[in-house]
């Protein structure tokens, strides 16, 4: 049976808010003590920039036929841009002049002298756009890339967006054993310090502790790309059978836990069904905003907790 692309990138897209709204409610410090239990925050749980972000990539999924129009991205991430849901000050300034009409690519020259941000930003909203492009790794790549460098220019960046992509894109299309999964990504994505860590990563599949792997290749705590998407590609890669364990995994390993549980929740979620995820914390989280295209509705499916 042809693979349905976009409900498989709505499907991500649905993991990837689950884990977000998750990882977010941690940094409230009632519920700090929380994941040592494994126990699940009081809901609602509410989605950060994160997801924000996300429904506008499928967004452009939908309306392009997989194809990003750089123009038409970032006009809908500073259309639908609020800043109650976290962003970092300069996307928040980037975005606020993007909205008033400012070229979008005359700004991004003035941003960290003209380097680039290599920040985790371009990676955590791009697994739906993986999931799209399932079993087209280099597609997914192209597409990745595009994706990013309407915020994010700096190659490390980049290369996270590639990486969180062509993962997604595997996992969407079957891939389900670690090493297989962790070696092609390694063949598209270019040199530099996102690929010495996934490489790093590899070596480390034998670990079961996500402590132990964060302390080797970062937990996102300084919201590199470099710091943020080797442990999670590795978390992923590790639990590709249990979205829950995957998820807690991230929780586990701390930093920015919302970006990170976010990250492996929308890998992991791409060969899914809206069945597969935990019923519970849809429950918990805040919905998807209907614009972005949700799928069905909770009570359509039955799921598992």
């Amino acid at each position: 049976m042809p693979i349905d692309r976009l409900e498989r990138a709505r499907v991500s897209l649905q993991g990837l808010a689950l884990g977000d709204a998750l990882g977010s409610q941690f940094f409230v410090p009632a519920n700090r003590h929380l994941p040592a239990a494994r126990e699940l925050p009081p809901a609602p749980w509410s989605w950060t920039d994160d997801t924000e972000m996300a429904c506008v990539i499928v967004t452009e999924l939908a309306a392009g036929d997989g194809l990003i129009d750089q123009d038409r991205l970032i006009a809908g991430f500073a259309g639908r841009y609020d800043f109650d849901r976290g962003y970092g000050p300069s996307t928040n300034r980037f975005l606020r002049r993007v909205r008033d009409g400012e070229d979008w690519r005359l700004l991004l020259g003035e941003l960290f002298d003209g380097q680039g941000s290599w920040g985790n930003g371009a990676a955590m909203r791009v697994a739906p756009l993986g999931a799209y492009h399932a079993g087209d790794p280099e597609q997914a790549a192209r597409q990745a890339a595009l994706s990013a460098t309407v915020t994010h220019t700096h190659p490390e960046a980049v290369a996270g967006a590639i990486a969180v992509a062509v993962a997604a894109c595997l996992v969407a299309a079957g891939e389900t054993s670690p090493g297989p999964l962790l070696d092609t990504v390694l063949r598209h994505v270019p040199p530099g310090r996102v690929r010495d860590g996934i490489r790093r990563a590899r070596g480390l599949l034998p670990l079961r502790d996500p402590e132990a792997a964060a302390r080797e290749l970062g937990n996102g705590r300084d919201v590199s790309a470099h710091g943020t998407v080797p442990f999670t590609l590795w978390a992923a890669a590790t639990r590709l059978r249990d979205f829950p364990e995957a998820v807690w995994a991230a929780v586990r390993a701390g930093g920015d836990v919302d970006t990170t549980c976010a990250i492996v929740a929308g890998v992991v979620a791409a060969r899914l069904g809206f069945h597969d995820l935990p019923l519970t914390w849809i429950r918990a989280a805040e919905p998807l905003p209907p614009w972005a295209g949700q799928g069905p509705t909770v009570g359509s499916h039955e799921r598992r907790d």
